[in-house]
């Protein structure tokens, strides 16, 4: 427990919700140990660069709440280079690093497990994503704040299709995966969820849109995964359906980014603390290249290379739900 006097924090990829939460858990946890913490400022970027500040209980205070992440986050091709990780490795020893926290998605966790192969540096990392797209937890930090905030803009959606009597394309983030689709489209009660785990097919989402306009449907909310392979892209899948059902009045509304932003919910935040307290502990004990996640409501740790290589599973009992909901 006393090998690691100074550890460093870092936030790396995409922005989430949660990742101060997670940064704010991991200083204070350091502090209860009386154990030194650092800041990294823009991810591997900064590690780079030296750019780092020193962080206490006291300069945390406030950034629950706050979305995004006050560290900055950036991609980094030369941290890519065995030169640039060198720099990277004697930036950190420099200023007396022992460990490093990595919060982020499986590129910075790749990042990370590759610079702990080389140079023997203590690393632990914590899922930072809103695609919840990372093995060996059930929850990524800023997922659920995410489908909080898609729920509530598919309900202002359905407003107006409803009083325009029009068929909305709501596209949603998720990569290759459609855990956003599926649980939000369930959650606002969507007529059909399209997630790439899932060929629905262009004539069943035809016959779809025939059998809900023949049960007095006036209106229809699609919920469209961007990684959906149905159509080329989702103003292709409107054409389409205007094509061969010109009846429906078709919209399309991309959400982009706007799903990363947003004070992050009770539960990321509360998960997020979870997170580095867990991170922290595990590297004080000696414990290195995994990622910590959540697990039947247990905060448990994964190797890097499985959290990494592994792929998380589409919930099929959900699926289910969903094909019900829509009868």
């Amino acid at each position: 427990m006393n090998k690691i006097k100074k550890i460093a924090v870092m936030t790396s990829g995409g922005d989430a919700p949660g990742m101060n939460a997670a940064i704010r858990s991991v200083v204070r946890a350091c502090a209860f140990h009386g154990v030194e913490c650092i800041g990294i400022y823009r991810g591997y970027e900064g590690m780079i660069d030296g750019d780092f500040i020193d962080l206490n209980a006291r300069s945390v205070k406030g950034i629950i709440n706050k979305g995004g992440t006050f560290l900055k986050s950036a991609r980094s091709k030369e941290f890519r280079t065995k030169a640039g990780r060198k720099k990277a490795y004697e930036s950190l020893k420099a200023a007396h690093v022992d460990a490093l926290v990595s919060i982020g998605g499986d590129g910075t966790f790749t990042g990370a497990m590759i610079f702990n192969q080389e140079f023997n540096f203590p690393v632990i990392g914590i899922p930072g994503t809103i695609d919840n797209d990372i093995f060996g937890t059930s929850h990524t930090l800023g997922y659920d704040t995410t489908l909080n905030t898609v729920v509530d803009v598919i309900d202002k959606i359905r407003d107006t299709a409803s009083s325009h009597n029009r068929l909305f394309f709501v596209e949603v983030m998720g990569r290759d995966v459609g855990h956003i689709a599926l649980n939000v489209g369930v959650g606002a009660g969507a007529e059909e969820i399209l997630i790439p785990e899932e060929d629905l097919g262009l004539d069943r989402l035809l016959e779809s849109l025939v059998r809900s306009k023949e049960s007095g449907k006036s209106s229809s909310i699609v919920v469209v995964a961007e990684g959906d392979r149905i159509g080329k892209n989702v103003f292709e899948l409107k054409d389409y359906v205007e094509e061969h059902l010109p009846e429906y009045e078709v919209r399309v509304s991309v959400l982009g980014h706007m799903q990363r932003g947003g004070s992050p919910s009770c539960f990321d935040r509360v998960l997020a603390s979870r997170m580095g307290v867990k991170a922290v502990e595990s590297l004080l004990e000696g414990k290195s290249n995994y990622m910590v996640g959540l697990s039947s409501d247990t905060i448990q740790l994964t190797p890097l290379d499985k959290a990494i290589k592994g792929q998380s599973k589409i919930n099929k009992e959900l699926i289910r739900v969903s094909d019900i909901m829509t009868t």
